[in-house]
């Protein structure tokens, strides 16, 4: 099995209170850099990730043996889902913590016109998510549908894929991905 270096970086991270924007000006590597490597889209070298755990601080040795401990939480309320998301997009996660997990949950909101950027996402996994309320645009590769309440999308996410708000309310969305790759 192989080592999950994003996860247990960013369980770290989060740990400190850092956002990513801090460890990266600690580190003095780009806030991309870090979000890269949590997303364990790219492994960093041996000296690159030394640099970055310096600005947590934690040593090369501690870093590879820490096992934080899985939260055994199994319910969970409203105001115990954690913001991950910033801007005209609210992501809010189920559980603070999925170090270890297989599973990511989100309760999405996006805000009429919002989308997810003009450069497709691409990343390992699936996700599938259902349309609560609102309008969500959904394009996977170059196929697009406009989803309305009870509409549904699932597909591999290494498929270029972006969202957008159409209409003039917001739209919620529960999603989920599978590794947490988001």
């Amino acid at each position: 099995m192989a080592l999950d270096i994003g996860g247990r970086l960013r369980h770290l991270r989060e740990a400190r209170g850092l956002s990513q924007r801090q460890l990266a000006q600690l580190a003095g590597v780009t806030n991309s850099t870090i979000s890269l490597i949590e997303s364990n889209s790219t492994n960093p070298s041996v000296g690159a990730l030394k640099r970055i755990l310096d600005g947590i601080p934690i040593g090369l040795a501690e870093f590879f043996s820490y096992e934080p401990e899985r939260s055994r939480q199994a319910f969970y309320q409203a105001s115990e889902l954690v913001e991950i998301g910033k801007g005209p997009i609210s992501y809010r996660q189920v559980g603070d913590n999925l170090f270890g997990r297989s599973l990511q949950i989100l309760k999405e909101c996006y805000q009429p016109g919002a989308d997810t950027g003009k450069v497709p996402l691409v990343h390992d996994g699936e996700e599938g998510g259902i349309v609560l309320s609102g309008r969500l645009e959904v394009t996977v590769d170059d196929e697009r549908r406009i989803l309305g309440p009870g509409d549904a999308y699932y597909f591999e996410s290494r498929r270029p894929h972006r969202f957008r708000c159409v209409g003039p309310v917001p739209c919620e969305v529960v999603s989920a991905c599978t590794p947490p790759t988001f």
